[in-house]
């Protein structure tokens, strides 16, 4: 694990949104650390709290509780220079490109502003100049043929470019991909992966990739960290090869167990991993003890209802994961937790 201080990093940090008289806690007790240059992918299951994760460390959020750390400060209570410094410095790219850029303003015009809003070029040469300069790293060339066209006259997948684009066009130290290749068509999702990953490579920016698919993660974080997300916690976290060679939380096991293998013949063969139920609980209604005991095959009674477990070191290699049965030794085969149920 490197020693280096993080560039971003939250500490129990808990977010809740009120539905009527309802609390919903959508995130609980986060605690992760995104360190300069490092990619770190956040997976798991449509609204276990990846977004929420990644608008709370992009400043687009607030906590509810717990603190956000920016270079070792709270994020709060800073001055307007510093503030301002914080917001050019994490960016976001969503996950709809269209629903995110301005339908009436050209491409020139949605690059140029945060351009000038935070004093980056001097006179209308250097802007054109930088947001030429902008649309060539992202692939978007020739320049000219982009730079006076609207949203709607570009394919999904120059849209999310711009939208990369404007992202990059403040020099940001971090930039939260929220589900960035998920609306575009699969043969050219590789290549906008290959555009995130060149621009981390050149200009050393920190990148956290959301995701519901593993095979991505795989793909775009090899040499970064998963985080595993459920109902508002992480369960598992470490590097990619552990987690995706070598699983230890049933959930993650049962998200490894799931994804196809290019050969049919090899995935037909794959062993999954049985689980006592498929329904997902309810954010309202979470479950007693491990969010995930209602469904794990591998559940202890007893135990696995009645304690919230924290996230534990596992092995010597920094991977870490909420699971008392694992981390105490009490762990069970598929076979006899099955019988035992």
């Amino acid at each position: 694990m490197t020693t280096q201080q993080p560039l971003i990093e939250l500490r129990h940090v808990h977010r809740h949104f009120k539905k009527g008289r309802t609390d919903i806690p959508v995130l609980q007790d986060i605690s992760l650390a995104v360190h300069p240059g490092e990619i770190l992918c956040l997976v798991g299951e449509s609204g276990c709290g990846k977004t929420t994760t990644g608008k709370i460390m992009v400043g687009l959020l607030a906590e509810s509780s717990g603190e956000v750390l920016y270079e070792g400060q709270p994020i709060h209570g800073r001055g307007r220079k510093e503030k301002s410094e914080y917001r050019r410095s994490l960016q976001i790219v969503h996950q709809d490109p269209f629903a995110s850029l301005n339908p009436s303003h050209t491409i020139g015009q949605i690059l140029g502003y945060p351009l000038k809003r935070h004093h980056l070029v001097s006179n209308r040469a250097e802007l054109r100049r930088r947001i030429w300069e902008i649309l060539t790293l992202v692939d978007l060339t020739p320049p000219g043929d982009i730079v006076n066209k609207y949203p709607h006259q570009l394919s999904g997948g120059q849209r999310q470019r711009v939208s990369i684009a404007r992202a990059l066009s403040v020099n940001p130290r971090l930039i939260v991909a929220d589900e960035a290749v998920s609306m575009v068509d699969v043969s050219i999702r590789i290549s906008l992966l290959k555009t995130l990953q060149n621009l981390r490579d050149r200009f050393g920016i920190a990148v956290v990739f959301i995701t519901h698919d593993l095979a991505l993660a795989k793909y775009f974080a090899w040499e970064g960290r998963v985080a595993v997300m459920y109902l508002g916690r992480v369960v598992e976290i470490g590097s990619t090869p552990e987690i995706i060679g070598s699983p230890s939380h049933p959930y993650t096991k049962a998200l490894i167990s799931a994804i196809p293998e290019a050969d049919p013949i090899v995935t037909r063969r794959k062993e999954t991993l049985p689980l006592r139920s498929d329904d997902i609980p309810s954010l309202i209604n979470i479950p007693a003890g491990c969010a995930f005991h209602p469904r794990c095959p591998f559940f202890v009674p007893g135990v696995c209802d009645q304690e919230v477990p924290a996230l534990e070191p596992l092995n010597g290699y920094g991977q870490e994961v909420a699971c008392i049965p694992l981390t105490q030794g009490m762990g069970l085969s598929i076979r006899e937790s099955t019988a035992a149920s």
